[in-house]
């Protein structure tokens, strides 16, 4: 699945609320970038992306069944 078929689902699913699944369609930008990108520019946006992951947290406590 490239990353207009996960826009795609993303939208299909209404899964726009949720922050991971943002998180894959960033990851999978990126890979497509890849090959177009240095290794400075493509570490420091592989970390910011990671950041964001991390930020989240534990939000999902207590609203399993609602999120997941």
């Amino acid at each position: 699945m490239d990353s207009k078929e996960l826009a795609q689902y993303i939208e299909a699913t209404n899964s726009i609320t949720k922050p991971w699944v943002l998180v894959q369609l960033r990851l999978k930008k990126l890979q497509e970038r890849r090959a177009t990108l240095t290794n400075d520019v493509y570490t420091k946006e592989l970390e910011d992306i990671y950041q964001d992951l991390m930020n989240l947290g534990e939000w999902w406590r207590g609203i399993e069944d609602e999120v997941f």
